[in-house]
């Protein structure tokens, strides 16, 4: 799902949007991925940006509440992914609200556990699909990515 993730910035970072989901798959199917894969992704995009805010309290957006992890959270994110996100929270780039769809995005996965590399891709995804990357240090901060995967 990741590769999916990437070659999404890779093509269609620059345009501000990618196209809807029946185009979206005959490319991806055109561009080496396997059914299975594509609508994973999918189905994970879609979940990410019907998102809302039922379920969390109102005053969480502006909670100055430290954040415990969960026995379930640390197991599937990682120290380093932990620590980004609380990074994420502290200066500014998200607020308590989003950590929590953050997490809970995260946990969704069918992975055993989260990379930083992956939260911070989960984190631009998440921030592209509602608009939010108009500060370059914040995109700066997270593209920066292992040697696996190159941004062109």
């Amino acid at each position: 799902m990741f590769d999916i993730l990437y070659y999404l910035f890779e093509n269609y970072f620059d345009s501000g949007s990618y196209p809807d989901s029946e185009t979206l798959t005959r490319k991806l199917s055109m561009a080496g991925f396997n059914d299975e894969d594509i609508h994973e992704a999918l189905d994970w995009l879609s979940e990410l940006a019907q998102q809302d805010n039922n379920g969390y309290p109102d005053s969480l957006t502006e909670s100055k509440s430290i954040r415990c992890f969960s026995a379930l959270e640390m197991e599937k994110i990682d120290t380093e992914g932990r620590g980004f996100i609380v990074f994420l929270e502290q200066s500014g780039i998200i607020n308590p609200l989003q950590r929590e769809q953050l997490i809970d995005r995260v946990i969704a996965l069918d992975e055993d556990s989260s990379s930083l590399e992956k939260i911070k891709l989960i984190v631009l995804t998440e921030l592209w699909m509602h608009d939010q990357l108009s500060d370059n240090a914040v995109l700066e901060k997270l593209l920066i990515v292992s040697d696996s995967h190159h941004w062109h």
